[in-house]
């Protein structure tokens, strides 16, 4: 078969900027797949976007679908054959159904029954008329986060103007939303023209023509060029953050950087409160010297060419000098309110209806965190900081500027606790207690904003699991999955690896107890919030690529340490390729299968009489030895040893000992030392859980 290639572009009034790179994969993705399930081969598949379109080539598609064999099954031989052995009504329209005639059945026999089958050839058609049917199909199944209304109430992500179809060079006149495809597409808005394609091949140099760069990695690459070239003319560094340039990219058909400058006056502002100013509001890129200090200049980029440049500066220049105005106004004003009046201001916001203000909320955290400081031995004077830092941990909720930038939160906390006169240990809790803020994001480097912060994330979670509100599918509207994630990432950070995930959850649910909080029994709370972070910490192990079974089999132990229930999933990753492992594994599973039917009688030594369960109970008192030692040294690798030395003689013991004998004395004391083995191997893992090949 021919094959050619294959443009389809979807013209539209401005995409969101953030909605385009999902919205183009999509597209992309789906157009593909419908090509395969409608047995239409092709090739390589590249998308193309910009604010005001989204496109996809695809390479080397056939000019026609394969055409389909298959084997189509009707009814049995007892209701297709009559009985002198003709066929019946059923079968000839069976056979009609499927465009043959009843020469043309066969018989054949399926588990024990005889049934009509019919051999179907099915032609392909040709693309084009599969296309015409397909591509509106595949438009509305695309979807997205909010969609606008237009024509006849088709819905879409924004007004589409104009669709472009071209097979090769034939235009496929694909209509959709009152619109009928053709080859013309459109340049830039004020700085191109209309186009009249001819091929697929054409459509990314014509639009460059019209000022268009529809490559978004290119496009990319052009800012990023555009950058470093100034930074070289002017001897600056111009810091990226990934997120802006990935939006400037989205914002822009056409880039231009240009530069621009502000009032020197205004670098007495907090850094961080100017760059949020210019990243925010206006999409700018802030500008440093070679040693990181921030300088009074900004670059920006014009959707556009050089042409008028200064003057669109000048227009940027005098929008920033109003945003930068308002900022200094909110610090300044801000650093006259003392700490004491913000924090009081607290006592009168609500947190959330059921749970009080955030003032009360903040009582919580300070109680939770010095819980935990008392039980990680804080010195008096640590602990006394401990108790200012948590006493005004969100005073800066208070402040305009975090009115006006929530973003801020904690880093302005930080600059007004200082310029207040806190201590420096204090304001810098401030900022690191909503660390980490995102996945991968910094975590507290010390003790006061590490607690501080554990007491913050469980207070939330745990103050809504406590109202009976808990995260469903893809609702989290309070965040308590990142919150949790959180609390995981400072938990296997070396310095809080000693902290408890119980004892946390458990000193949060006595504050809300105390306070009368709780709508939903404290054990289903517990219970669930032991449950919602197990799932944080398998997230976690899955994306350190450690084996699903293991990780099951490890979480049914006890998860209150988080970094050390993953060095038991390292370790028994470790044991995965030894052949011994198999043997260890099958030994400790029926251990716990026959000790699961203990009864809770005591192990008695003088009715261990047969050789075989004395040395098995011999075995079991070694192991605890060398387990408690391991316990004390922190190291998984040895616990799973001291369970490795007892393999020898469970199995040893099941060869010589009949566990389930009749008398009943004798049957308890033996399920009794099962039951005590099986105590110590769940406490490293659910074993049962470990799969091997077949």
């Amino acid at each position: 078969m021919s094959r050619r290639d294959l443009l389809f572009e979807i013209g539209c009034e401005e995409v969101p900027a953030r909605l385009i790179d999902d919205a183009v994969k999509q597209l992309g993705d789906k157009l593909s797949a419908w090509l395969s399930e409608n047995r239409i081969a092709h090739g390589a598949v590249k998308t193309y976007a910009t604010p005001r379109r989204l496109a996809v080539i695809i390479n080397d598609v056939e000019e026609k679908q394969a055409d389909m064999e298959e084997e189509v099954k009707g009814p049995a031989a007892r209701i297709a054959k009559t009985s002198d052995g003709n066929w019946s009504k059923a079968a000839e329209g069976f056979a009609r159904k499927n465009g043959l005639t009843v020469d043309q059945l066969t018989l054949k026999e399926v588990k024990g029954e005889t049934y009509v089958f019919a051999q179907v050839h099915q032609p392909g058609e040709a693309t084009v008329a599969q296309l015409l049917k397909g591509l509106p199909e595949v438009i509305n199944s695309l979807h997205f986060p909010k969609t606008m209304r237009w024509h006849d109430r088709t819905r879409f992500i924004r007004p589409v103007r104009w669709l472009v179809c071209l097979f090769g060079e034939e235009v496929v006149p694909v209509e959709w939303a009152g619109l009928k495809a053709s080859n013309v597409t459109r340049g830039h808005r004020f700085l191109g023209r209309e186009i009249a394609l001819t091929a697929p091949a054409q459509y990314v140099s014509a639009l460059r023509e019209q000022f268009v760069l529809v490559d978004v990695e290119k496009r990319q690459e052009l800012i990023l060029s555009q950058l470093r070239q100034l930074e070289e003319q002017q001897n600056w560094v111009i810091p990226v953050d990934q997120g802006l340039l990935q939006e400037v990219t989205n914002l822009v058909e056409f880039p231009t950087a240009f530069y621009g400058t502000f009032a020197e006056e205004y670098l007495a502002v907090p850094r961080e409160v100017l760059i949020t100013t210019m990243r925010e509001h206006q999409r700018y890129f802030p500008v440093e010297d070679r040693s990181g200090q921030l300088l009074p200049f900004f670059v920006a980029v014009r959707n556009g060419n050089e042409r008028g440049l200064a003057t669109v500066a000048r227009g940027n220049e005098k929008v920033l000098r109003a945003r930068l105005a308002d900022a200094r106004f909110f610090y300044d004003e801000d650093l006259k309110l003392p700490i004491a009046e913000a924090n009081a201001k607290l006592s009168h916001i609500v947190y959330q209806e059921e749970l009080g203000s955030v003032g009360a909320r903040i009582d919580r955290i300070g109680a939770i965190a010095q819980t935990l400081a008392e039980r990680n031995g804080l010195s008096q004077a640590e602990q006394a900081k401990l108790a200012r830092a948590a006493a005004i941990c969100k005073f800066d909720l208070a402040t305009q500027m975090i009115g006006e930038f929530p973003e801020l939160e904690g880093i302005m906390g930080r600059h007004y606790a200082l310029a207040q006169g806190e201590d420096a240990e204090v304001a810098e809790a401030i900022y690191e207690h909503y660390l980490p803020r995102f996945a991968g994001d910094e975590v507290p480097q010390h003790q006061l904003g590490g607690l501080i912060g554990l007491a913050d994330k469980m207070d939330a979670i745990a103050s809504s699991f406590g109202i009976g509100i808990q995260p469903t599918g893809s609702q989290d509207p309070y965040g308590l999955r990142r919150r949790a994630a959180g609390i995981v990432q400072i938990l296997l950070n070396k310095a809080f690896q000693s902290l408890s995930l119980s004892e946390l959850i458990s000193a949060a649910v006595d504050q809300l107890a105390q306070a009368g909080l709780l709508k939903v029994e404290r054990q289903e709370v517990e219970r669930d919030l032991e449950q919602f972070f197990a799932l944080r910490l398998k997230a976690v192990m899955q994306e350190m690529g450690i084996r699903y079974d293991v990780i099951e089999a490890v979480l049914q132990a006890d998860i209150a340490y988080p970094a050390f229930v993953i060095r038991k999933a390292q370790v028994l990753m470790d044991q995965l390729d030894r052949e011994a492992f198999k043997l260890e594994v099958e030994g400790f599973t029926r251990v716990a299968n026959l000790a699961a039917k203990a009864d809770g009688t005591a192990l008695s030594v003088d009715l261990l009489t047969e050789p075989a369960e004395q040395a098995l109970y011999q075995a079991l008192t070694q192991a605890k030895t060398e387990w408690k030692r391991a316990e004390e040294n922190n190291d998984p690798a040895a616990l799973y040893h001291a369970l490795m030395t007892m393999v020898p003689q469970i199995h040893h013991f099941f060869d010589h000992v009949m566990v389930m004998v009749e008398d009943d004395t004798i049957r308890k004391n033996r399920l009794a030392l099962l039951k005590d083995i099986t105590t110590m191997t769940s406490a490293f893992a659910a074993f049962e859980q470990v799969v091997f090949p077949s």
